[in-house]
């Protein structure tokens, strides 16, 4: 894989405007997740991962520290941890101690499409942790980048994907993710992740749309973003946040509802809206036990590990190829 460093700043924006255009053009109307992630979406999510109704990142923290000696055992001696989509790394921290307190680390490189937030949380581990290399790549990981220069002690490279963005993809997505980060862990490397299970369609209704209204903030923010950085005329009143469970599919959706017959202007284009109409903006599809390992399969890889939580809402898996 890696071939191509973290493209300029301006080719970045001519992506994003490239994959809005393409997105609302289609039928029915999309926008990418990954575009929640600028500094305000990376906040607003953080506020989302501490809330009540938000299971997930509690859940997985829960894991996370209940078997930190067993993850530290299967990450291995002298690994690099590759973290995609490493946001604040909070959780992250649990392994980091683990790891850092048994000397067992090469490295951590955290890889956000985000740059600002990702140099300010570098920053914050490497005086959390002295003497570890934190080595950010700031980029798209959907797309090509390119690994830095790794210690020349590292042993292994273990691709780590924390909490449930793996649902973000859909069944045949998440296959092709797998064959990416397989070729980054390379030969004797694996791939570590969360993924969230399926589970009463109300409790995960309430985790994507709760009562404080953060997470429609966060789904609001992706409009205001085109705002700020296309001169978009977005107007977040005149747009709500929808969540709902697709039995049909096994996953959560996340929608923008115009509430009116509007034009949303983007750029040079015009968009026409109709009430009601909506704007899809993510999918978090849902697993069970050995759903996530069969798609893995596809792609050459097999489940060495697996814990989860005493309700079996979360698990944390292992794969290697």
């Amino acid at each position: 894989m890696p071939d191509s460093a973290t493209p300029p700043a301006d080719a970045g924006a001519s992506s994003f405007l490239a994959d809005v255009v393409r997105g609302l053009s289609s039928r029915p109307r999309t926008l990418p997740a990954k575009y929640f992630y600028d500094e305000r979406g990376s906040e607003l999510f953080d506020e989302i991962t501490r809330l009540d109704a938000y299971y997930p990142t509690r859940t997985e923290r829960d894991i996370l520290e209940t078997h930190a000696d067993d993850l530290v055992d299967a990450i291995g001696k002298n690994s690099a941890l590759v973290e995609y989509g490493s946001g604040s790394s909070d959780k992250t921290r649990i392994l980091l101690s683990a790891l850092h307190a048994r000397r067992t680390l090469a490295a951590y490189v955290p890889i956000d499409i985000s740059e600002d937030y990702l140099l300010a949380t570098a920053e914050r581990l490497r005086a959390a942790y002295p003497g570890l290399p934190v080595l950010p790549v700031a980029a798209d990981y959907t797309r090509p980048f390119r690994l830095p220069a790794l210690p020349p002690e590292t042993a292994r490279r273990v691709v780590f994907f924390p909490g449930s963005t793996i649902g973000n993809f859909t069944p045949d997505e998440a296959e092709e993710f797998f064959r990416h980060a397989k070729d980054v862990a390379g030969r004797g490397g694996a791939i570590l992740l969360g993924v969230d299970q399926k589970k009463d369609p109300a409790v995960l209704e309430a985790a994507y749309d709760d009562p404080e209204g953060v997470t429609a903030a966060f789904n609001l923010n992706l409009l205001q973003r085109l705002n700020r950085e296309f001169g978009a005329d977005a107007d977040p009143d005149a747009w709500a946040h929808e969540a709902r469970w697709n039995e049909a599919e096994g996953r959560i959706e996340m929608h923008l509802r115009s509430t009116r017959d509007q034009t949303l202007h983007v750029g040079d284009r015009a968009f026409s809206f109709r009430d009601g109409e909506t704007i899809h903006t993510e999918n978090s599809y849902k697993y069970g036990p050995d759903g996530l390992a069969a798609v893995a399969a596809r792609a050459g890889l097999r489940r060495e590990s697996r814990w989860t939580d005493p309700r079996g809402w979360f698990a944390v898996e292992l794969y290697t190829p």
